[in-house]
């Protein structure tokens, strides 16, 4: 007997697949939703009783397709409902796949499409592809969850509305898509290492997936140095996730065990760091790898070198010039000229809704001996805050004071 929760484990894997094949099956995002929808909730009336099938994913998506099929039947004239139920076993073979080979990817790239506005293709494709709910999108995203429901039903609108094609991609498409592409892969990649909500603090399946489509976005794309830039970002980053965590509480960087990290994920990560280098054109992914290859090849935390982390993010700064950058230049400066011109460069940024925001607060008003204050900075981030590993650790540097 499967427990729902597994189940839902095993519809979130696989919500990617499902919806790609039934939006290439019937060119249809809503339509596609649908019968996902209606599948998962197949599964939950049906595994607990049957088991779990020995293909889930085949079982959701040939579920998925029946139901889309039934729901075209019932919406469509009389004289198309044969037409209809044959596309389940449609013998016209698939479009071919043309430089992206890949399902997923080259959805991804069909979804960024050049007409949608550029946060508008990055949260559709999260919605559809990467499997992330629209309150975890709205996270990425800085905005209400609201806000970000109906940009992405306006996304959605405007593909119908412009009738714009669920084509492979050709060559011509990809680098003026890439910049989309890089952005929901690191997005993907940032939800599964520290999760919004829930009770697990790391979704694998998230990182994992980002990780093997930057690879495989690298071999179509060996000479572009922000993918390699984002794959070094990916390995480097993932290479701690063992070490962050200890009884279900989030372990900051400074106090993992560094001897826990992943070694071959981090030499892979450092020899790409290195080829970005030797190309020497600098982009946001390449500059927050060229981050991680410090805090990586420091022996402890004491070792860091403070400067030169300061330094590249005064250089990300200067081409994405975002208060998350600048939140974190303040962190690393904190740490070369003190707490106190730290938390002026933060308390400049005012970032209410930001948890992290009022967390580095919190901790440069502990480091003054500003308890106080510490405490309440302390209880604004938890009240920003789902995920019950970084609410632990959060609450017990709370209490200590």
């Amino acid at each position: 007997m499967s427990e729902p929760s597994e189940i839902e484990r095993i519809f979130r894997e696989e919500y990617g697949r499902v919806v790609a094949s039934l939006i290439r099956r019937f060119g249809d995002i809503d339509l596609a939703e649908d019968a996902a929808s209606e599948a998962l909730l197949a599964a939950v009336e049906r595994w607990p009783v049957d088991g779990v099938p020995p293909n889930p994913g085949g079982w959701l998506t040939t579920t998925a397709a029946r139901r889309g099929i039934d729901k075209l039947r019932r919406e469509s004239h009389r004289d198309a409902k044969q037409q209809q139920a044959a596309m389940i076993v449609d013998p016209t073979p698939h479009e071919p796949t043309g430089l992206v080979e890949d399902d997923r990817l080259r959805l991804i790239f069909v979804c960024c499409h050049p007409a949608l506005a550029p946060e508008a293709r990055v949260a559709l494709t999260l919605r559809l592809l990467g499997g992330l709910t629209v309150p975890e999108i709205a996270a990425a995203f800085f905005v209400s969850e609201a806000t970000m429901g109906q940009r992405i039903t306006r996304a959605k609108k405007k593909i119908a509305a412009a009738k714009i094609p669920y084509r492979v991609p050709s060559a011509q498409d990809l680098p003026s898509r890439l910049a989309g592409v890089l952005a929901v892969l690191y997005l993907v990649f940032n939800e599964g290492y520290l999760a919004t909500s829930g009770p697990t603090p790391v979704r694998v399946d998230l990182t994992s997936e980002a990780i093997r489509l930057c690879r495989v976005l690298r071999s179509l794309l060996p000479t572009e140095p922000e993918v390699a830039g984002l794959l070094a970002l990916m390995l480097l980053t993932d290479a701690r996730r063992t070490a962050r965590f200890a009884d279900g509480v989030l372990v900051p960087l400074m106090d993992q065990d560094r001897a826990a990290w992943d070694g071959s994920e981090i030499a892979e990560g450092l020899s790409l760091v290195r080829e970005c280098l030797a190309v020497n054109r600098p982009g946001v992914y390449q500059i927050q790898a060229a981050v991680n290859a410090v805090h990586s090849t420091a022996r402890t935390g004491a070792d860091t070198d403070w400067s030169q982390i300061a330094a590249l993010y005064a250089q990300l700064f200067s081409i994405s010039p975002t208060p998350v950058v600048a939140l974190n230049r303040a962190v690393a400066v904190s740490e070369l000229d003190g707490p106190a011109v730290g938390l002026a460069e933060v308390d400049r940024l005012h970032l209410p809704t930001y948890h992290a925001w009022h967390a580095t607060r919190a901790e440069l008003l502990r480091r003054l001996g500003r308890y106080d204050e510490s405490r309440s900075a302390y209880d604004s981030a938890l009240a920003l805050i789902d995920n019950d590993a970084e609410r632990a650790y959060l609450t017990r540097r709370r209490d200590e004071l």
